[in-house]
């Protein structure tokens, strides 16, 4: 069986049906845009650690922002609601780095409507893939975030640049969510062509496509989710990264693939 054949067989299986346990399951609890861009976005800043922690802690802040995480976010007072996230952490997220996510969100939805538009003040049709965007995004959400809180690891954790080697893998997770559009994905921001889309490279995906032949490259870096997503194009030009969620758990759930 050919590696087309075997990635196209794994992507119809991984439909909706088999979401959980997955981040992505957060966001698919609502209809309305605004909250699935807010909830896929806490959701994916997240999305580090084992899976039972992942959804542990996301059970916890999509709680706190209730039936509407839009309308959290818009009427979000540090003032008045900061205390919420006392005691709440994530490996090193503290309760202060939280704090400044959602106060850097409230200014940008406040500001520019929604993460789109904010996002899309760095796209250009040009460019080969995210990779400029998502370290203008990432820098500019660091400015917000530090207007009433200092730099920490957290944060730079929180929002990476590409340019740093970091692989971005949960912006590209984000993205990906966002921009693709089937049973898993929204297809949200149709601005944007899923062709300039990244492969979010985690452990499992790195190891799964190493045995694939996809990466010739050790580390995880950016430069790695560049190489995998320009050999999965030969499968895919236009969708490149449909095959991201199949790859990623096979590896999770320890499938032959």
């Amino acid at each position: 069986m050919g590696l087309k054949h075997k990635l196209d067989y794994h992507y119809r299986f991984f439909n909706a049906s088999q979401i959980s346990p997955d981040p992505l399951e957060f966001p698919h609890r609502f209809r309305d845009k605004n909250d699935i861009e807010v909830s896929a976005f806490i959701s994916s800043i997240f999305a580090f650690g084992n899976i039972k922690q992942i959804i542990t802690i996301l059970e916890k802040v999509h709680s706190i922002m209730g039936e509407s995480p839009y309308k959290f976010v818009m009427e979000y007072d540090n003032e008045k609601q900061g205390h919420l996230f006392d005691g709440v952490i994530h490996r090193f997220f503290t309760s202060d780095d939280i704090r400044a996510l959602f106060r850097a969100l409230n200014k940008i939805y406040v500001n520019y409507g929604s993460l789109k538009y904010f996002f899309l003040l760095y796209h250009f049709p040009k460019d080969k893939n995210l990779k400029d965007a998502i370290a203008f995004f990432s820098k500019n959400l660091t400015e917000f975030a530090v207007e009433d809180y200092k730099l920490t690891g957290g944060l730079k954790f929180m929002f990476p640049n590409p340019f740093k080697s970091s692989a971005c893998k949960r912006m590209n997770l984000f993205l990906r969510w966002v921009v693709r559009n089937d049973e898993l994905d929204f297809g949200l921001w149709k601005e944007i062509p899923p062709s300039k889309l990244v492969i979010p490279v985690d452990t499992h995906v790195a190891k799964i496509c190493k045995e694939l032949g996809l990466t010739t490259k050790k580390n995880l870096t950016w430069g790695m989710a560049e190489e995998i997503t320009e050999n999965l194009k030969e499968f895919d030009a236009d969708d490149p990264i449909k095959y991201d969620f199949a790859i990623c758990h096979i590896g999770m759930r320890k499938m032959k693939f």
